[in-house]
């Protein structure tokens, strides 16, 4: 079986010349969920590459992605995308994405939308995967992976279908550091804009744009340089005041 390490030799993904045309406007919005606020009068303009969110667990990044992909509604305010094609999402949980029983079928999935059959998306899918050397893995079983493999497989179902945008919500938290290795150089090498959140920073450290959130709310913006050191700076003193630092 081949394994998902650095090494492992596949084509290139994608021409690296930018996707023109995508845009993602957060105006105004307010979205309630049950009787709690999750975000209020939010403001962000999105068109850069590479965008990293970062924050503690509750701070808004997840609901920020279903807001831009339509499986959330703003309370009030409005979302607006613009790119050439559709947005794809990774959730955090495999589980909650992966729909079919074998790689090649989940793969097939994302090529029935372009108006494929599901006898020619399973074999698109499985030429697919053996130009990236992953050609057995077209007839395993999801049940028989690893969580990280599974992860895997939802990269591969986005990038095979081509999405214009995708929206990675802590993609690297299943996987062990070989495969990060290799999806930090797959999503350097794709041409799609990416918007990455995570609470591991330094797969993020070196992108253009970084947005700290915090409570629903925009805490600090700008390069990743400067955003993850400032979030990294107010964790320690925390940590420091709880008298967590040690002694």
């Amino acid at each position: 079986m081949p394994t998902l390490s650095p090494s492992h030799p596949h084509p290139p993904l994608a021409s690296n010349a930018p996707l023109a045309g995508v845009s993602v406007k957060i105006d105004n919005v307010t979205l309630v969920r049950g009787n709690t606020p999750v975000f209020e009068a939010l403001n962000l303009q999105l068109t850069q590459r590479r965008i990293g969110l970062i924050g503690d667990n509750g701070a808004g990044k997840s609901s920020l992605f279903r807001l831009i992909c339509g499986l959330e509604k703003p309370t009030t305010g409005q979302v607006q995308v613009q790119a050439e094609s559709s947005v794809g999402m990774m959730f955090q949980n495999p589980d909650e994405q992966i729909i079919f029983p074998t790689v090649e079928d989940e793969l097939g999935l994302s090529l029935q939308a372009s108006g494929l059959s599901r006898k020619a998306a399973r074999a698109h899918a499985r030429a697919w995967l053996e130009a990236r050397g992953l050609g057995p893995w077209a007839e395993r079983a999801i049940g028989s992976l690893s969580q990280g493999q599974r992860q895997h497989v939802c990269w591969l179902a986005l990038l095979i279908a081509s999405h214009s945008l995708l929206l990675l919500d802590e993609p690297f938290s299943s996987l062990d550091l070989p495969a990060q290795a290799r999806l930090e150089r797959d999503m350097a090498s794709v041409s799609q804009h990416v918007i990455v959140s995570t609470h591991v920073l330094h797969h993020i450290r070196h992108f253009e744009r970084v947005i700290w959130l915090d409570g629903g709310a925009v805490k600090r913006d700008g390069t990743g340089v400067d955003v993850c050191a400032a979030y990294e700076a107010d964790v320690a003193a925390r940590a420091q005041a709880c008298g967590l630092t040690a002694q």
